[in-house]
Parts: C-alpha cells; sequence; structure tokens
C-alpha cells in the first residue's frame, strides 16, 4: 500500500525517516517493518510498504512495527453505600370514645360517658316487692342512708303510732343506656363547647378554671374523634 505525500510534507518525512535510522540495533531487529520512500518525476512523494515502481526514485527505510498502547485500567467504581432501611413507624389508633344515652324511669334521659345508668340501691318494696300489711294502718316507705325502712302507722282513732322496724331488704338498679352514633357525639360535644364559652364571660374565676378545664378535654376529643378544632 502507497500513500502520496505533497512536497509540503517531505521535510516532515525526512526527518522521521532520519529519527528511525537512530533507533538502537535492538530495537531495529526486533519487529521491524521496511518502509519505502518513492519520488516521481515531478516531485511528489508517496510512502508504502511495496517497492517503488519504475521511473521513480527510490528510499528504502526500516521502522518498528505500531503496536498497540497499554490500556489504561478504568477506575473501579465506587461500592455503593450501603443504607439501613428506615425503621417502621408504628401507628396506634384508638377507636372514638363512646357516649351513652340513658333514660330514667321517669322518661327523663341524660348522657354519660359510661354505660353503668347511675346503679343505685333502693328497697324492695318500691319495685313491688316485698310483704303487704292489710288493716287499719298506713304504710309508709323511709329510705335511710343505703338501706330501706318502713313504718306502719295505725290510722284508728285513739290508738297510738305502732311503729314497724326497718328492714334493709333492697337491689341495685342501673338506668337503660344505649350507645349513640359518632355524629351525634360530635354535634353534643361541639355544642357543649361552644355553650361554655359563653358562660366563661360570666363565670366567677373558680367556674372559669372548671370551665377551661371542660373545654381542653373536649378539644382533645373533637380532634381525636371527630378531626374537627
Amino acid at each position: 500500500m502507497r500513500r502520496r505525500l505533497s512536497p509540503m510534507h517531505a521535510p516532515v518525512l525526512s526527518a522521521l525517516l532520519a529519527g528511525l535510522v537512530c533507533l538502537p540495533a535492538s530495537a531495529q531487529t526486533s519487529d521491524q517493518v521496511t518502509v519505502y520512500r518513492c519520488t516521481d518525476a515531478n516531485g511528489r512523494v508517496a510512502i508504502g510498504d511495496t517497492p517503488c515502481s519504475d521511473g521513480q526514485s527510490q528510499e528504502i527505510r526500516s521502522m518498528l512495527r505500531p503496536v498497540d498502547g497499554t490500556p489504561v485500567a478504568r477506575p473501579a467504581a465506587p461500592a455503593a453505600a450501603v443504607v439501613d432501611p428506615p425503621a417502621p413507624q408504628v401507628i396506634v389508633m384508638r377507636p372514638p370514645q363512646p357516649m351513652y344515652r340513658c333514660v330514667r324511669p321517669d322518661g327523663s334521659n341524660y348522657t354519660s360517658d359510661t354505660s353503668d345508668g347511675n346503679p343505685r340501691w333502693v328497697p324492695l318494696w318500691t319495685t313491688g316487692y316485698g310483704p303487704v300489711r292489710r288493716g287499719p294502718s298506713t304504710r309508709v316507705g323511709v329510705e335511710v342512708g343505703n338501706g330501706g325502712g318502713r313504718v306502719d302507722i295505725d290510722s284508728r282513732p285513739g290508738r297510738p303510732i305502732d311503729r314497724g322496724g326497718f328492714y334493709g331488704a333492697g337491689t341495685w338498679i342501673r338506668d337503660e343506656c344505649r350507645p349513640m352514633p359518632q355524629s351525634e357525639v360530635c354535634g353534643i360535644l361541639t355544642d357543649r363547647r361552644e355553650e361554655i364559652r359563653r358562660r366563661f364571660f360570666n363565670a366567677q374565676p373558680t367556674e372559669r378554671s372548671q370551665l377551661t378545664g371542660e373545654e381542653r378535654t373536649i378539644n382533645a376529643r373533637l380532634a381525636q374523634d371527630c378531626g374537627r378544632r
């Protein structure tokens, strides 16, 4: 293969070939190639690895066969940093605090945070149970402390009053309580907070302290159970 060079490249080529001649003998005999420098009648120069054609002046030079350079080692990719996964978050959701509507024996009702139904002790005779004395006397029931009592009064003229003994037979009774829907509970809490705020301006210092504590409790309950502020 031969490549023609223009006259302007001749000085460069001459310097290259001169450098090849100056190589050490050990380098010239190690994997060398022969280069032919051909110049035609018009002074055009061609370089190749085959002898020059007839009518061309020829110069022969030996040079080392080009070899591939040592590849540059690529830097190793940095190891990815090990990141510990975040600790799982535990969210405890508590159910809304219930509210109950309780009904008294007389039919009136009230709200309560418990289903206890205002437990209370009453004598059996108030519930329709117990002995009944018949005769010309009047039975009067008297409740003393947690027990019950009975007094028999003779209503006949001229007879002294006969006082019977007290007896403690009785029972516990409770009002019937049912849980309220949560929407109704939130409405009652909101109404109660508004009532507290209206009363606060006319309340005495002691009552204001109580109202403030109650409103704080209602606010926390509205935020937790009703999503209201």
